[in-house]
């Protein structure tokens, strides 16, 4: 017979085991993933949705040991030291260059021998050459002017091209003096307002200008602040219109030319370019994952570009975004984390020729759309963090407000609207989720596409930030019990 007080002991001890029964279902949770027993306790059944905040604040400890390993640890400036070693090696990597496939194979060694499961995925990309050129003034003076030819532009005959300048401020001026303009070369010497939209000029005056009959252009860069530096981009031809060369000349060129005009002085420049257009290169997408453990088949994708324009180191465009997105992987790694759901690192090529990798990263796997939970993309440098910009819906919304609390370590709390990137805008504009970083940029397009883009615009202790909140964010969203509400 059992003493008195024993069948309460048993009872208790039974009530105690069925409780830790069915904390602990019948998934086989590897040891990294013990953490969420703490929060287990506020779901009253498996199939209960927990408060979000309540589930989002039991990653307080696991984001601080992110935090402290990228800030602190061992991982301390590991993504600064990782993207010297890159672009000094590699070098600037514009799309269709040996510089890029090097880069590409350079980056599969590495994130192999980091311990990631890396694979790459084949793309045609374009092939831009830019080949020797350059510009002189003859009248009223000789000077040389600092030129960078635009992608995609169209060469000059071999002897050049050598004809009268005319100098407009604007499209609106242009239409007006357009009989001015047959057989000259246009010069723009439009101001800086913002990127966005003094950005057109670059993009649309060579089609523009020809329209009118000129015979070349000069666009004043796109950049607020100039060391008499050259700043190149893209440019797109509009069909149905005459191709004529062009290229960005100086801040200071540019006004030295309008202020000539402005006095009556005739000016005329000679300008000689070897750019040509190359057949589609063979080139890849870089993929790096740490698989979920309980729904693999669920993503969320971390981005930058490999590629860059041809001049500079492109460390800042987009090095910076690249070694963050490998870093919050590394991170993760490290500490022995496992999330519920894919963590995948797309590195990008082709981005500076409009997205190309990324768009046909995007008609083969948008078929698994409804996977994807979360796509962030960090292509506006890698300065101080200032916030998370996001484009979701208002009860995702709701989430990530809970998700950037756990970043008051590093006090970037702040949830700002509309994500950006021209890699993820596709997934974005189909209803999936996306985030990108706003950093302390006010002197990226001072660098932007330029010979200054190097690492010594880049600092390891900004970069140290940008990964940790970068892995912070993907790790907590891709181990939710839920994905992000569409």
């Amino acid at each position: 017979m059992a003493r008195k007080g024993a069948l309460p002991f048993l009872l208790s001890l039974f009530t105690l085991l069925s409780l830790l029964s069915s904390v602990c279902d019948c998934h086989p949770h590897p040891p990294w993933s013990m953490r969420s027993l703490a929060t287990a306790g506020a779901v009253s059944n498996h199939t209960a949705r927990k408060d979000i905040a309540a589930e989002v604040a039991g990653y307080v400890d696991v984001a601080k040991q992110i935090i402290d390993l990228a800030l602190f640890g061992a991982a301390q400036n590991r993504s600064y030291r990782r993207l010297a070693d890159f672009t000094d090696t590699i070098g600037n990597r514009v799309s269709g260059s040996h510089n890029l496939e090097m880069g590409i194979k350079y980056m599969y060694d590495a994130l192999t021998q980091d311990g990631l499961d890396v694979h790459l995925e084949p793309v045609k990309i374009p092939h831009w050459v830019r080949g020797s050129e350059s510009a002189e003034m003859i009248v009223p003076r000789a000077k040389s002017l600092a030129i960078l030819g635009l992608g995609s532009s169209v060469g000059t005959p071999p002897e050049g091209i050598k004809a009268e300048v005319l100098v407009v401020e604007s499209f609106e001026e242009l239409k007006r003096r357009a009989g001015e303009a047959v057989g000259r070369i246009v010069v723009f010497n439009q101001p800086f307002v913002s990127y966005g939209e003094t950005v057109a000029y670059r993009a649309y005056g060579a089609s523009e200008a020809a329209k009118v009959g000129a015979v070349a252009t000069l666009i004043r860069s796109i950049t607020p602040f100039s060391i008499n530096s050259p700043h190149t981009g893209w440019q797109d031809y509009q069909d149905g219109v005459e191709r004529i060369p062009t290229a960005c000349i100086t801040v200071e060129d540019a006004e030295l030319m309008w202020r000539m005009a402005q006095r009556g002085q005739r000016i005329v420049v000679r300008l000689t370019m070897g750019a040509k257009t190359l057949p589609d290169a063979d080139s890849f997408n870089t993929v790096v994952e740490i698989t979920g453990w309980q729904h693999p088949e669920q993503v969320v994708l971390l981005s930058g570009h490999l590629d860059s324009w041809d001049v500079g180191q492109g460390a800042m465009d987009d090095g910076g975004g690249a070694m963050i997105s490998w870093e919050a992987l590394s991170l993760i790694k490290d500490l022995g984390l496992r999330p519920r759901r894919t963590l995948r690192t797309v590195l990008w090529t082709a981005e500076e020729q409009g997205g190309v990798g990324a768009q046909q990263y995007f008609h083969l796997h948008k078929v698994n759309m409804s996977n994807f939970d979360l796509v962030m993309e960090s292509d506006l440098g890698t300065f101080t963090p200032l916030a998370l910009q996001f484009t979701g819906s208002d009860a995702a919304r709701k989430v990530m407000e809970e998700v950037v609390k756990l970043l008051a370590p590093i006090n970037t709390t702040k949830l700002e609207r509309h994500g950006e990137g021209t890699d993820i805008s596709p997934w974005m504009q189909a209803g999936v989720p996306g985030a990108s970083l706003h950093v302390a940029d006010s002197r990226y397009f001072w660098f932007h596409h330029s010979e200054g883009d190097t690492m010594t615009v880049q600092d390891p202790q900004d970069m140290n930030l940008c990964s940790a909140l970068w892995a912070v964010v993907a790790y907590v969203v891709a181990d939710l019990e839920d994905m992000l509400p569409r």
